[in-house]
Formats: C-alpha cells, structure tokens, sequence
C-alpha cells in the first residue's frame, strides 16, 4: 500500500521525524538523501519526499503489504504526527 501526504516541512526535517518515531517503535533502519527505510518483523516501510514547487514536500510510504495491515496502521499513523509537528493544533486520535 502506499500513502501521501503533502508537507510544509523541508525534507530533511521530515526524514528526521520519521528516524524518530520509527527507531522509538523498535524499527532498524533509517535514511539516505531523500529516502528512508525501515523495518522489523510485521514488514518493511519506504519513505520518499520530494520537492513540489518550492512551496510542499510530497511525502510518500509505501509498505510490502497487499491490504491494510498493522504496518500500516503505523505507517498512516506517522502521517498524523507529522501533521501535528507541523500544525500543532492539531490532535492526532486513534491507537497507534
């Protein structure tokens, strides 16, 4: 599966949050130039961010799952912080 999100962050502070937030959750890995990768035993996450425009970062995950899984529960979950670091108003709900 993968998702999308569209940040107001730079890409560099976006592969940060992840490295955060994935290695807290017991994943291995982490990032190079504008990709990073982690895993455990539920799978394996991707994370692409490219520019738009000067203005957005396209943030892309995708996973090595065919449906909607506990991995990706994970990975949308990572969505909504990254929502959050960037618009702290914001309140992430839901278990992950």
């Amino acid at each position: 599966m993968q998702y999308f999100y569209r940040a107001h962050t730079k890409p560099e502070r976006v592969l940060a949050l992840a490295q955060t937030y994935f290695v807290g959750r017991g994943f291995a890995g982490g990032g190079e130039g504008d990709d990073a990768s982690y895993s455990d035993m539920r799978g394996h996450i991707s994370i692409t961010t490219e520019s738009e425009g000067g203005h957005y970062t396209r943030v892309t995950i995708a996973t090595d799952d065919v449906g909607e899984s506990e991995l990706d529960k994970v990975a949308k979950r990572f969505l909504s912080e990254l929502h959050a670091a960037e618009e702290p108003a914001h309140v992430v709900r839901g278990a992950y």
